[in-house]
């Protein structure tokens, strides 16, 4: 599916809600779930973008673990997602990596679209809070290249988080969840064409 066509599928399942819907973007680490959010942002009326690094603990996301345990699902759904899907005021913190704490409560915002772009997203903590579901469709191999790139041209070197977490992380979430296989629509990912976003 190319972008085009991913933007009507979700323009049609906005369409056919009568609330606000959420779309879930996952994929692994470096496949281009953010580049990929914000165009889709970009090209959607009334659309937002929920980043999915706000709702990551960073010590838990550099340890190991079966079901990317440092990813907070449960705070993202109940602070953001089920108050944006229900049309309600709501306040969230997100995570601020300056500060590292969780930063003050601020607004939920609103809008007829939010686009959420997470690592370990497709849950079940977190998929009964998801409208559409879209798998950024690249490998485990290709997205690690990608990702470490990214990470080197903002100066950080994450070689050994890449090599013994976060693919072994991936891997294992992948074969405990099938998180490609619960996906709506696979999407074929993104060149990057924008900037890496700092943290």
């Amino acid at each position: 599916m190319d972008l085009d066509e991913l933007t009507g599928a979700i323009q049609d399942a906005a369409v056919a809600a009568s609330r606000p819907v959420v779309i879930g973007v996952s994929g692994f680490a470096g496949s281009g779930k953010s580049t990929l959010a914000r165009a889709l942002v970009a090209r959607l009326d009334d659309a937002v973008r929920m980043r999915g690094d706000d709702f990551l603990d960073p010590a838990r996301s550099h340890r190991r673990s079966t079901d990317w345990d440092g990813v907070e699902r449960e705070r993202l759904v109940a602070e953001v997602l089920e108050p944006f899907r229900a049309g309600t005021p709501g306040l969230f913190r997100r995570y601020d990596w300056t500060a590292r704490a969780l930063g003050a409560p601020e607004p939920v915002p609103a809008g007829r679209i939010m686009v959420v772009d997470l690592i370990g997203l497709f849950h079940p903590a977190a998929l009964p809070a998801l409208d559409l579901t879209v798998w950024c469709d690249v490998d485990l191999a290709s997205a690690q290249r990608q990702g470490m790139a990214r990470d080197a041209a903002l100066g950080r070197h994450h070689t050994s988080l890449w090599n013994e977490v976060w693919v072994p992380n991936e891997r294992d979430f992948a074969a405990r969840f099938s998180p490609r296989e619960r996906a709506d629509l696979r999407y074929a990912g993104l060149a990057r064409a924008t900037p890496p976003e700092p943290r």
